[in-house]
């Protein structure tokens, strides 16, 4: 049984603002990931088959191991597609904001969206959302936005029109942002919608294969060179960490989406509660990526230490500054957190 999580009152008023709309825009965050991806590309599905025109805009790429998804060639891509994405902006008569919880989340995509008066819609799952949205459907204890479009869609009673694409898409947002089932799904629920996915004709094994079997040969050999040379563990406080700078990833011609999921890597290790990975994105600007287990809270310490936010167990933020004093400030947490990391 799939319980009714989201209150009446704003599945009412996103009917309402459906039902008058005929442009819709569908926004989700910097370098998207599958459950961005997944989310909006379901979405859209869903949209276009009640008869409405649905346009996608994302800030930058998405990782290549995305690009089998039904519908995303007609995603629009901001910093290659500036004039197409403030077409679609303008023309939009409402617009529903995917997994991100503040327009800041969108960069310069976020500017433009915040002139417009078209009614803007939350779908998300992420802490603490600004309040500049008309219908806020905002549930941190979801495992990810794509179930939480699946539960939209499901309290609409419109359930029948999720295609088998939409419902390839939705599961693969849920897969991803669980990291295949392995945290943030405990829940029965997820597990009664995805046999709701599974009844629309996709297969599973055939979606993990393309997500996860699908790195180029340069990713195998980075992978390799991370866990021999750059990982760094420090068994006193159950916790490790991973280095890359933008010459190491062009020294293996690493390409965008080929360090997805090395932060993962770590946790396999016997005991490790914590591990972040620090990416050197561009002169003076790290990304950071925060995983843990159990009851070790990533996003506190992403929120204290790295400008950033997320999860419990799945957070991220960034730097600006070296490489040096990110790593410093990953030292600093395993100062501040060690009762937690080894309790």
């Amino acid at each position: 049984m799939i319980d009714n999580i989201i209150d009446n009152s704003s599945i009412q008023a996103l009917c309402a603002l459906l039902e008058k709309s005929r442009n819709c825009l569908i926004l989700t965050h910097s370098r998207p990931d599958g459950d961005a991806i997944g989310s909006s590309l379901a979405l859209a599905h869903f949209i276009k088959n009640t008869g409405c025109e649905a346009t996608i805009v994302v800030p930058n790429d998405y990782p290549p191991f995305l690009a089998w998804m039904p519908g995303i060639e007609s995603i629009i891509i901001n910093d290659k597609q500036q004039t197409a994405a403030e077409e679609a902006i303008q023309k939009a008569d409402l617009i529903f904001c995917l997994d991100f919880n503040a327009l800041s989340r969108i960069d310069e995509v976020g500017e433009k969206v915040s002139s417009t008066t078209a009614p803007k819609i939350l779908i998300d799952h992420h802490l603490f959302p600004d309040d500049i949205f008309d219908v806020a459907i905002s549930h941190p204890e979801a495992c990810s936005t794509a179930e939480l479009v699946f539960r939209t869609i499901w309290q609409m009673g419109r359930a029948d029109a999720l295609t088998k694409e939409a419902a390839e898409c939705i599961y693969t947002g849920i897969m991803t942002d669980t990291g295949n089932f392995a945290y943030a799904s405990s829940r029965k629920d997820i597990y009664h919608i995805v046999a709701e996915l599974i009844s629309k004709g996709i297969d599973k094994d055939i979606i993990y294969r393309r997500v996860f079997y699908n790195y180029s040969f340069s990713r195998m050999r980075l992978m390799g060179y991370m866990m021999y040379e750059k990982l760094k563990y420090y068994p006193e406080r159950n916790a490790a960490l991973l280095t890359l700078t933008y010459d190491e990833l062009k020294r293996f011609n690493g390409a965008k989406g080929d360090t997805e999921g090395i932060v993962n890597m770590p946790l396999q290790i016997k005991g490790t509660r914590f591990s972040c990975f620090l990416r050197e994105e561009s002169k003076g600007k790290i990304n950071v990526s925060l995983r843990s287990v159990d009851e070790f809270p990533c996003n506190e310490v992403a929120a204290k230490f790295f400008n950033g936010g997320g999860h419990k167990n799945a957070s991220g933020g960034e730097v600006r500054g070296t490489m040096e004093e990110a790593e410093q400030l990953f030292i600093k947490t395993l100062e501040e957190f060690s009762a937690e990391l080894t309790e």
